[in-house]
């Protein structure tokens, strides 16, 4: 099987798929119970049965790596069955705070971020978007965290759930180099219109990575995947979650046939009400 479609970030070369992280944390967007239910059920061995299919698939960045401990050995797992490297993009939450230890508090944690292998750092939202300033259309210090992923050797991107993020720093020339948009075909999460972040996405001077593509499970995969892929940039990523490896399989081989305008060869479910139209 040859490798995934890739694009690059800086110098290095990413899959233009990306493993997202969320199902594997216990966040679904759905409910506190579906939420515990993730927890108890991805152990280290079924997150790294995932990682492996897609590995094996030239499916190689992932997106949002923490420090716990099950999610980093399973990506050990996964890189020792295949052999294959994965590439992490972190999404660290740093502290943005007047106290006195803030810059001491953010060093800690980009050197955490650094020793665990890290690629790329992308403050998360919670950190991005705070420091959103709409009247300067700038993100005020940003510039002083960005410098410090560079110290340690990491490229500087930006997670964010506001359009106006990447926006501004294109405007101001913030030195990062990529780019989360939310983007699914049923605006969820979107704080503007569908169209609207289509456009800004196209407009951006960097590699977007568009999450939440299947709206957290509120689109089929075949409709969520087919609307991004058909609607991005080449050099744009699409970051999915996944619980099994038989949904990684579906998801990869669904990506591939949009972006070979084919269609995919999977297995659809199957109930009752679907026996009169194939006559079974």
């Amino acid at each position: 099987m040859p490798d995934f479609p890739r694009t690059k970030i800086e110098d290095v070369s990413v899959s233009r798929l990306v493993m997202g992280t969320n199902w594997w944390r216990g966040f679904s967007h759905t409910s506190r119970a579906k939420d515990c239910f993730i927890k108890e059920t991805m152990t280290r061995e079924r997150i790294a049965d995932v990682i492996e299919v897609f590995c094996r698939n030239g499916v190689d960045t992932l997106l949002g790596v923490a420090k716990e401990a099950n999610l980093l050995d399973a990506i050990r797992d996964a890189e020792d069955r295949t052999g294959r490297k994965v590439i992490t993009i972190v999404t660290p939450t740093l502290d943005i705070s007047d106290s006195a230890d803030a810059l001491d508090n953010t060093a800690r944690c980009l050197d955490e971020c650094a020793e665990i292998g890290a690629t790329v750092c992308m403050p998360h939202e919670q950190t991005t978007d705070a420091l959103l300033d709409r009247r300067a259309r700038t993100l005020r210090d940003m510039d002083r965290s960005v410098a410090m992923i560079r110290e340690r050797g990491m490229i500087p991107g930006l997670s964010t759930h506001l359009p106006q993020a990447p926006a501004y720093a294109d405007e101001s020339g913030l030195d990062v180099a990529t780019y989360i948009h939310i983007y699914n075909a049923a605006g969820f999460l979107m704080p503007i219109e569908v169209d609207w972040i289509h456009r800004m996405i196209w407009q951006r001077k960097k590699p977007v990575i568009c999450i939440k593509p299947m709206a957290a499970g509120r689109l089929l995969p075949l409709v969520g995947l087919a609307f991004v892929w058909a609607t991005i940039r080449r050099q744009d990523m699409v970051a999915v979650g996944t619980l099994t490896p038989r949904e990684a399989q579906e998801l990869i081989e669904i990506s591939r046939a949009q972006l070979e305008s084919r269609g995919p060869a999977v297995e659809l479910q199957w109930t009752r009400s679907k026996a009169s139209v194939e006559n079974r």
